[in-house]
This record gives structure tokens, C-alpha cells and sequence, in this order.
């Protein structure tokens, strides 16, 4: 559990910069040129590259949470271990 939290945790920064590079490229659209214009495009381009902006965003903070979690069970777990070695070693003597 203990590695999957740490796994958990460093998504983030995988996804941290290619994120910000994707919501700073929905700013700047030109390279569709007249196409885009043409077809009105733009603006929703711009729309869907927020959208998925925003939920990859929501996405890193429930990993985060998720990993946290997971490091509490994790935890949990080491102590409760240590608390029946603990309770075996004083029940044999």
C-alpha cells in the first residue's frame, strides 16, 4: 500500500507540466489559421481544451487524496502489525 501511495503521489508530476503546457497552447490557437476562423472552430477548441484541463486538475487532487489515504491504511496496518508481534511475544513469556 505504501507504494502505491508514493505511486499515487508522483502522477502529479508527470501530468504537472505537459498540463501547463496544454492550457497555456488553448491561449494561443493560431496555428489553426483561416480554418479555424472559418469554421468558427475556435472557441470551442478553447472550450474543450479548458474543459479537459480542468478535469485533468480534479483528477491530480483525487489521486492526492486517494494517495493519502492509502498511506494512512498503510500505516494503520504497520501499526497493527507491531501491536500483535508485540501482544505474541508477551503471550509466550
Amino acid at each position: 500500500m505504501a507504494k502505491a501511495a508514493s505511486g499515487l503521489r508522483g502522477a502529479r508530476h508527470h501530468t504537472e507540466k505537459p498540463l501547463q503546457d496544454f492550457t497555456a497552447a488553448s491561449h494561443d490557437l493560431s496555428a489553426l489559421g483561416a480554418l479555424g476562423s472559418l469554421l468558427k472552430a475556435t472557441g470551442d477548441i478553447r472550450e474543450g481544451m479548458h474543459t479537459l484541463s480542468g478535469l485533468t486538475a480534479s483528477l491530480n487532487e483525487e489521486w492526492g487524496q486517494e494517495a493519502k489515504l492509502l498511506g494512512e491504511v498503510s500505516d494503520a496496518f504497520d501499526l497493527l502489525d507491531v501491536l500483535l508481534s508485540a501482544a505474541a511475544r508477551a503471550k509466550k513469556g
